[in-house]
């Protein structure tokens, strides 16, 4: 008995060394670590910003290879197809057997007293889903000739259509417009967020490394900006632009008018972060050193808030997505031939899609949802990740 009290005993101390040794590498690991380093394991600590970062880098690879990834040309017309519902994927046939994925064949049928399209699957013809399927030759990214798709069927789609998301009303299968309009509403809020940093490092640098008289005119600026309502100003700006203008220039005129009022929240963020930087002991040293002060803006104190700015873009990018949204939503920002989410939401703006195919305005606003939600948890880990040092 004596002797199983000692074993335990030992057992013990033994498992409160190997704690202690644990901590101790631990601690070495963080007396050595870099910044970053130590950014990158308080991030990765955060389990749902790590899992909304790959639901980030996802819709993105999806917006890159979209010819990839969509079934179908997202303006194809499917006539016999139109209103078509969500296609129902099955892993169990008619007869109760398990098999690989795959789909049963459409049939369509007229109702008599309303007129429209109703659609019933017949079970005796079964069409496997393949992954990496071959189909007609598209041009990935307009320049190399492609025939292989993400997923498909083996059978033409005059036959049997494949449709993820359901059609609208024209027949377009609705997973490949949204995968086509992932690439310009995801860039927009890149580019924009691009366009917003350099302005607000810019102009919130001048304005809290000088102070004084360029100080009072930069926050009069951001002052007038901020106190302007942003829908009315959104809406302003986009009528201002000419009907007549080809889709790409309206692109780009839409990623000018969003950065040239998102910037002011980032100019402000500089601002404060200078005023508390532009006096202490390291940018002093620098200057008697004599490095000049674009070196030392550049080399020494954005370095020193880096991690602030990044946290800041990336909480950004969600409001530059549901500003492309709600302008394009209300007819004045993006206009079909372009595909995007909000054009997307404007075209199913109508009783019909609602009432009879709801999935037309449920697609696009849910790929809204998830990428805004994706990016403020992400942004949430990664502005605490800015501070290492806490907790550790």
């Amino acid at each position: 008995m004596v002797n199983h009290i000692n074993q335990e005993n030992q057992g013990s101390n033994l498992d409160e060394e190997e704690r202690y040794l644990d901590i101790q590498q631990d601690q070495g690991s963080v007396a050595v670590a870099s910044f970053w380093q130590l950014i990158w394991w308080r991030y990765r600590r955060h389990r749902v910003a790590v899992f909304s970062t790959f639901v980030v880098l996802i819709f993105y690879l999806v917006a890159v290879f979209s010819e990839f990834v969509a079934p179908y040309d997202p303006e194809a017309k499917f006539v016999k197809y139109k209103l078509h519902p969500p296609t129902q994927i099955h892993i169990v046939d008619a007869d109760g057997a398990w098999r690989l994925p795959f789909i049963y064949q459409t049939v369509r049928e007229r109702d008599p007293e309303t007129f429209r399209n109703t659609y019933h699957e017949n079970t005796a013809i079964r069409h496997p889903i393949r992954l990496f399927s071959k189909g007609e030759e598209y041009q990935l990214w307009g320049e190399v000739s492609v025939t292989t798709k993400l997923f498909g069927l083996d059978v033409p789609h005059e036959e049997q259509g494949f449709f993820l998301l359901g059609t609208d009303r024209l027949g377009r299968d609705m997973f490949s417009r949204v995968s086509y309009g992932a690439r310009l509403s995801l860039s927009i809020g890149l580019i924009g967020v691009v366009i917003s940093l350099i302005l607000g490092v810019l102009l919130g640098g001048l304005s809290g490394y000088y102070g004084g008289t360029i100080d009072n005119i930069i926050q009069r600026i951001i002052e007038f900006l901020r106190s302007i309502p942003s829908i009315p100003l959104w809406m302003g700006l986009s009528a201002a632009l000419p009907p007549a203008w080809p889709i790409i220039y309206v692109y780009f005129s839409i990623t000018v008018i969003l950065s040239l009022i998102g910037w002011t929240g980032m100019a402000r963020v500089v601002r404060g972060k200078f005023l508390q930087l532009r006096e202490e002991e390291f940018v002093m040293a620098a200057r008697f050193a004599g490095s000049n002060e674009l070196r030392i803006i550049l080399r020494h104190m954005l370095p020193s808030f880096l991690s602030h700015i990044i946290a800041t873009m990336t909480l950004s990018i969600p409001t530059m997505i549901l500003s492309e949204t709600a302008l394009s939503f209300l007819g004045l920002g993006l206009r079909a031939p372009a595909i995007s989410w909000g054009v997307l939401l404007q075209e199913a703006q109508n009783i019909s899609a609602v009432a009879i195919a709801p999935w037309t305005m449920v697609a696009p606003a849910i790929m809204v949802v998830v990428a805004v939600t994706a990016f403020n948890f992400m942004g949430d880990g990664l502005r605490d990740a800015a501070d290492p040092y806490a907790g550790l």
